[in-house]
């Protein structure tokens, strides 16, 4: 079984970068390619909102923020959302989900979100008419002017008002309120691509949620559009400029991991991996099972080969050496992963296996600083926003 060059090369770097554990590695020419391919796709008339969680790092949001000219970004945790008002100054925060009433009040008399220049550039998310309620009693209890969007459903079913006469009322009960200003909608809709032919599949998913999008819009009066937000990674590069938002929101497309292999995506390359060195490389056998293993390697239910890893138990799918995977029997370690390897392989100890990430955000934050992999060699490290 030959070797992959691509992997060579990655494991190489690592090893003159003195890195012996597991880390994630960054692709830096895979990631400004997946830049300048997003740019080139995505719509006229549509803005890049950038979705903090999935790239909580600050240089890599960085980037991606000087290639795009955006200072839109969506936020989840408000750490991280304290972290890039702080590291971005003209940023704009559009929350992706609603906070706790109480989480808002801490927010809003603690630390950073509390001084009156940060709170300004920040636009928090109502999804209901409790909330709407809830937010309005505690903004004209400390005084405060709050903006905000609000939630829409337009076919996620995942929360947020369930049609625009809902909206319509809620925009009535707005009056009653008169330190929130609402800003705009924000809308969700991952259920694109996971629909049927049967029942029309991702092309009338997609005209209708067009449909439900512009319907929400018009109940808007023109002061209250400045954001009209859709999209997600995997769906953001399949509209054009007749969507009815003004905006859309990805993260994980720039790196590319797992969950994110779907046709609007194909011309993009995985830029984030995990790596690790192999500890052990084995013939294998089933614990307790000694001499009658090759029963079940008879079956094909166990392997032959097979090695144990620095780590283990990661959101994320082997990808070298190649025909390496989990087995089912061995399970599942995060001390000294076992993972199957053809009869074949040529890996040996202190070789690295990689590994894609199934998601970014989390994955991203597990390793500690970010291996920045540009021309042959590991040039940086990034640190990453902690998760609290």
């Amino acid at each position: 079984m030959s070797a992959d060059p691509y992997f060579l090369k990655l494991s190489e770097a690592l090893r003159s970068a003195d890195i012996h554990q597991p880390c994630l590695v960054l692709d830096l020419e895979r990631l400004d390619a997946n830049i300048a391919i997003v740019k080139s796709k995505l719509a006229p008339g549509l803005r890049l909102r950038i979705v903090d969680k999935s790239l909580p790092c600050v240089p890599l949001l960085s980037r991606i923020r000087d290639a795009f000219g955006a200072d839109l970004f969506m936020t989840f945790h408000l750490p991280i959302s304290a972290a890039v008002l702080e590291k971005f100054p003209a940023a704009n925060l559009l929350l992706g989900k609603p906070m706790p009433v109480a989480g808002l009040r801490r927010a809003l008399t603690e630390g950073a979100l509390a001084d009156p220049s940060a709170r300004a550039r920040i636009v928090w998310l109502i999804d209901t008419d409790e909330r709407l309620a809830s937010y309005g009693a505690l903004a004209e209890e400390l005084g405060v002017d709050l903006s905000f969007c609000f939630e829409v459903d337009v076919g996620l079913h995942r929360g947020g008002y369930p049609n625009p006469d809902a909206l319509l009322h809620a925009l009535k009960a707005l009056a009653s309120h008169p330190r929130l200003q609402c800003v705009g909608i924000m809308a969700y809709e991952a259920h694109i691509g996971h629909i049927p032919g049967l029942f029309g599949g991702p092309a009338r998913a997609l005209a209708k949620t067009k449909i439900r999008l512009q319907l929400f819009a018009t109940c808007l009066a023109p002061h209250q559009r400045a954001i009209l937000n859709l999209g997600g990674s995997s769906t953001a590069l399949l509209y054009d400029g007749g969507t009815g938002a003004n905006e859309i929101s990805m993260g994980s497309a720039f790196v590319l991991p797992t969950d994110f292999d779907v046709p609007s995506l194909s011309a993009l390359k995985p830029a984030a991996l995990i790596a690790t060195p192999i500890l052990k490389v084995v013939d294998a056998q089933v614990p307790g099972l000694d001499e009658s293993s090759w029963i079940l390697q008879k079956l094909g239910l166990f392997p032959r080969r097979g090695c144990f890893l620095y780590g283990g138990k990661w959101m994320a799918k082997p990808v070298y050496p190649t025909g390496m995977k989990p087995n089912k029997t061995m399970g599942f370690s995060t001390n000294q992963q076992f993972m199957a390897l053809p009869d074949d392989t040529q890996a040996k100890p202190d070789d690295y296996a990689f590994l894609r990430p199934t998601q970014s955000e989390f994955v991203l934050q597990q390793f500690g600083p970010i291996a920045v992999f540009s021309r042959g060699r590991i040039v940086d490290r990034w640190p990453v926003l902690a998760p609290s």
